[in-house]
């Protein structure tokens, strides 16, 4: 009996049409960044009758149910059940979307929308840190914004030490982007009064901390609005900058002879790239345009991937401490999984980077933190 027999002999009743979800069939398809068309190839069908599952008209039969198994790699018990919102393009920040191929657009679009599955679920058994997002949409000037939340946060002009356990105790909820592709950045989102932030941890340190600062920056500046073009693009990146890097701060530490050598070890003050710096430094009148250039130059030559005096990757504060508690219930990442629906796979994939827990299990947990509380719904 090959693989298609097994699982077909294992489904469910999923030819009836009022089990089957449609919806949950175009989010994992597009999880695995599948057109129609190249999906229908895979399953030995034509467009017309995937078109057809897609949109509820009716199901698949239990063979090529098992083959739609086999192809996408989720559970039968994921294509049962309500809609599981897919958030749209205009709902967040995606950036580089002119070079951001559909499918890798795609995958993330499905990724984000198992995250905010996962919170949802989350949500009905913890109670998580209350939001506190500062709404700065009616400040045009980003480097003002920036000042005016670090005020409202108690931070004054330090250098902020870790960006996720930060904006995790401010509320935003933190997951992995870990889609395979250079063009996907990051996403942030608000959902009713959620604010969820999804990062590239592939990325150096570096860059995720200012992806991390860029994304708050939309959340902070462009709650009201749709967060796309250059121009809030550009928002976010000054917001970030001035952010991570305070006027006051910079000033007072910045080396008079900004060489490349000289900002690689100034940069560990703020946790930030040399390239962040010194186009921070310019910004600020501390840099010309000629000691930009010469530091651009050093910067391509070493490569941007690789960044110098490298620090360590931030990882979440309350994710491990979720399946700590969970784990001491009795409660796996493997049942978390089957809880969801998902392949244990797309589960590790929203806490890839963020915690060193070991999905098989979720016994390890880190230090212990005031600054991101959470308490557990009875």
């Amino acid at each position: 009996m090959d693989r298609v027999q097994k699982l077909q002999s294992k489904l469910p009743g999923l030819d009836d049409a009022d089990e089957f979800n449609g919806s949950r069939l175009v989010l994992a398809r597009m999880r695995k960044g599948l057109t129609i068309s190249k999906f229908a190839a895979l399953i030995g069908v034509d467009r017309k009758s995937v078109n057809a599952y897609e949109c509820g008209r009716h199901a698949p039969s239990p063979e090529t149910m098992a083959r739609i198994i086999s192809v996408l790699e989720f559970p039968s018990s994921f294509f049962v059940g309500d809609d599981i919102e897919l958030p749209t393009i205009e709902s967040g920040s995606f950036r580089s979307m002119r070079t951001m191929l559909a499918s890798h657009r795609d995958a993330a679009r499905g990724q984000v929308a198992f995250g905010l599955h996962f919170s949802n679920w989350l949500d009905k058994k913890f109670g998580l840190p209350k939001e506190h997002i500062p709404d700065f949409s009616h400040q045009p000037n980003p480097e003002m914004a920036a000042e005016a939340v670090r005020r409202e946060w108690g931070l004054g002009e330090l250098s902020i030490r870790n960006m996720v356990h930060l904006l995790e105790s401010k509320g935003v909820r933190v997951f992995s982007l870990a889609v395979d592709a250079r063009q996907v950045d990051a996403f942030s989102m608000w959902k009713g009064e959620h604010a969820f932030i999804f990062l590239n941890t592939n990325k150096t340190a570096e860059r995720s901390r200012f992806d991390a600062a860029h994304e708050l920056g939309h959340l902070v500046l462009h709650k009201h609005g749709i967060p796309q073009g250059f121009e809030a693009e550009r928002e976010a990146d000054a917001f970030a900058a001035a952010f991570l890097m305070p006027r006051g701060s910079v000033n007072a530490y910045t080396p008079h002879f900004p060489s490349y050598s000289a900002l690689v070890e100034a940069k560990t003050r703020w946790t930030v790239s040399v390239g962040a710096l010194a186009y921070r430094m310019h910004e600020l009148g501390l840099m010309s345009d000629w000691q930009l250039r010469s530091v651009n130059i050093e910067i391509s030559q070493y490569g941007r991937e690789n960044e110098p005096n490298g620090s360590p990757r931030e990882s979440s504060l309350i994710l491990p401490k979720i399946l700590g508690e969970l784990y001491s219930e009795g409660i796996t990442c493997a049942q978390i999984a089957r809880e969801l629906t998902i392949p244990v796979a797309e589960f590790e994939q929203l806490l890839f980077g963020l915690t060193m827990t070991s999905i098989a299990g979720g016994k390890r947990t880190t230090s212990k933190s005031k600054q991101a509380a959470l308490t557990r719904v009875k």
